[in-house]
């Protein structure tokens, strides 16, 4: 097993060692042909121990130096992820590009080029759904309801 692949195999370590002991219970034992050691000896159990509870800390640190940052540039001011598209688009065209889809006369991406918007789906989201995520579709529903 490569090294990299203990840093994702080690999450968390109490995950590895039941692995590795419920594998011992059918009588298989784990080898590393990298590190060279197997889990057949004491010392090979030895090895495999110290190697996962430095990968598990290696993953502990990576978090705190990325939580560290995160937090840093809060302090700072910065605000993470993806602008929201009313920070990008006027409410004003946005309440144009409303108008023109509900009359019908021009494409969706005619109106698109003429307000602004960059992805079909942000257009749905923002105009035709109102700002909110998409709706759910119930395929197997029927959609038009016979008269009792």
């Amino acid at each position: 097993m490569w090294y990299g692949n203990w840093i994702a195999w080690a999450a968390p370590l109490r995950n590895l060692i039941d692995t590795v002991l419920d594998l011992e219970k059918h009588g298989i034992n784990f080898w590393s042909t990298t590190e060279n050691f197997d889990t057949s000896t004491p010392g090979g159990k030895f090895i495999f121990y110290i190697f996962g509870a430095l990968a598990e800390m290696e993953r502990d640190m990576i978090r705190q130096r990325t939580r560290a940052g995160l937090d840093a540039a809060r302090a700072r001011g910065r605000k993470g992820g993806r602008p929201r598209v009313t920070e990008r688009i006027p409410e004003k065209a946005i309440q144009k590009a409303r108008e023109l889809y509900d009359a019908g006369n021009m494409s969706v991406p005619d109106i698109m080029k003429l307000t602004g918007f960059k992805s079909r789906p942000t257009f749905y989201k923002y105009v035709v759904n109102d700002g909110t995520e998409k709706a759910k579709i119930n395929k197997n529903a029927n959609t038009a309801e016979s008269p009792k």
